[in-house]
């Protein structure tokens, strides 16, 4: 009876990291239709072929090198032979479910840390220069700076972060601000897009082609979210996990429609206008503000979090604007800015944690993404160059990069 109640925990807690992997997954496509939505049509084709190339890129290479830099286990011995024995995380009891599912649960958040990465870098990154990058981040960056978090291995062997404090139940900082720091190196060496900002300092909009699109990519990543937030909790094959699992989906959306409506009435305020991409990206701001820890709030905690995550991206938004820091979809905003927020918001309900170790977590994780990927920038624009020409620029990256159009019909001949 015994081993037959082990088998179906097994079965279960497999089937829902599958399922919850799945739904992170799908994030992907949130990405490619946000950012599609918010580029202009000119770099539209461009911008999707980044996301579903920087998906396969993550994929592999977390596959050969990633995954065993993070756990353990060395070399390319999941690639060469498969991921075999007890699980990844060192326990000395077998995990409760198969240890493939958790390297896909596992795989699709490194693609959602790159992802964060192409919006930001939108509409004059040279595409292959990108995709080289993505090889680097995916392969070493990251997985070096989880292995220090969710791998629980010691920074550089001075300190181990969960000694000192420091807890990241899905990722605010791990992954979304890690994102963002290797998205903010990006940007600096990059530069802004050419007519964002006026001779004199003023900012000039630049709207995107196509909201509607905008706002599909908002509701796959607000769907997506509970597989990455929910998926965190590991097992759902007893009834405290089954319990923390529904805590954990409930908290999530409570943020996410907090955080929207925060910056929703904040745009009105400042702008006298129901500004739609500052609550769309005040949706996002949310989910990304409660995914450090969404399992303790209660449901009214969560949606204040939410809403101050709503709030700080608008502000962002702006600051970075005024600092010619050219950001075309908020990401770093919403993911870098928002997910540092996320992280000092833990220990208000996580008696676990501590600011101290919060603020020693979140400086390590941005020293080392911003550092070594300000490393990579600079050696890719000295080797090949990254940003393409002014005339490209001005036609457009979807003809320079790719040569095909999205909407060839509405081009003017």
């Amino acid at each position: 009876m015994e081993n037959t109640i082990f088998e179906l925990q097994y079965a279960l807690d497999t089937f829902y990291f599958l399922v919850c992997g799945a739904l992170v997954m799908w994030m992907a496509a949130g990405f490619a239709m946000l950012e599609a939505g918010l580029v202009r049509s000119k770099n539209t084709t461009e911008i999707l072929t980044k996301n579903v190339a920087l998906f396969a890129i993550s994929c592999t290479m977390y596959l050969v090198c990633g995954y065993s830099i993070m756990y353990g286990g060395g070399e390319l011995v999941w690639f060469l032979d498969g991921i075999v024995g007890d699980g990844v995380t060192g326990a000395e009891e077998p995990a409760t479910y198969a240890p493939s599912s958790d390297f896909f649960f596992q795989v699709v958040f490194v693609a959602t840390a790159m992802s964060i990465v192409s919006g930001a870098v939108a509409e004059r990154m040279k595409l292959w220069a990108f995709l080289a990058f993505a090889v680097v981040m995916t392969g070493v960056i990251y997985p070096l700076e989880g292995s220090w978090t969710w791998g629980g291995a010691p920074v550089f062997g001075l300190y181990t972060l969960g000694d000192l404090g420091f807890s990241d139940f899905a990722g605010s900082g791990i992954v979304h601000m890690a994102g963002a720091a290797a998205a903010l190196a990006g940007v600096l060496v990059l530069g802004a897009r050419k007519g964002k900002y006026g001779p004199n300092g003023e900012v000039r909009a630049i709207p995107g082609a196509n909201l509607p699109l905008a706002t599909l990519g908002t509701f796959i990543l607000w769907l997506g979210w509970f597989g990455f937030n929910g998926g965190s909790v590991l097992a759902t094959s007893s009834v405290e996990n089954a319990n923390a699992v529904a805590v954990v989906f409930m908290n999530t959306n409570a943020a996410a429609a907090g955080g929207l409506i925060a910056a929703l009435l904040l745009a009105r305020v400042l702008f006298g206008k129901a500004d739609l991409t500052m609550a769309l990206n005040g949706a996002l701001a949310g989910l990304v503000a409660i995914t450090a820890e969404p399992s303790t709030p209660t449901p009214l905690l969560a949606t204040l979090f939410g809403a101050a995550g709503g709030a700080l991206v608008v502000f962002s938004i702006i600051t970075l604007d005024k600092l010619k820091i050219d950001d075309p979809v908020g990401a770093i905003s919403v993911h870098g800015v928002v997910g540092l927020l996320g992280l000092l918001l833990v220990p208000v309900t996580n008696d676990g944690s501590s600011i101290s170790g919060q603020l020693i977590g979140a400086a390590t994780i941005f020293a080392w993404v911003f550092g070594a990927s300000l490393v990579v920038w600079l050696a890719l624009k000295a080797i090949m160059g990254i940003r393409i020409s002014e005339e490209e620029e001005y036609e457009g990256a979807d003809l320079s990069e790719c040569g095909q159009e999205a909407y060839p019909e509405f081009t003017n001949k």
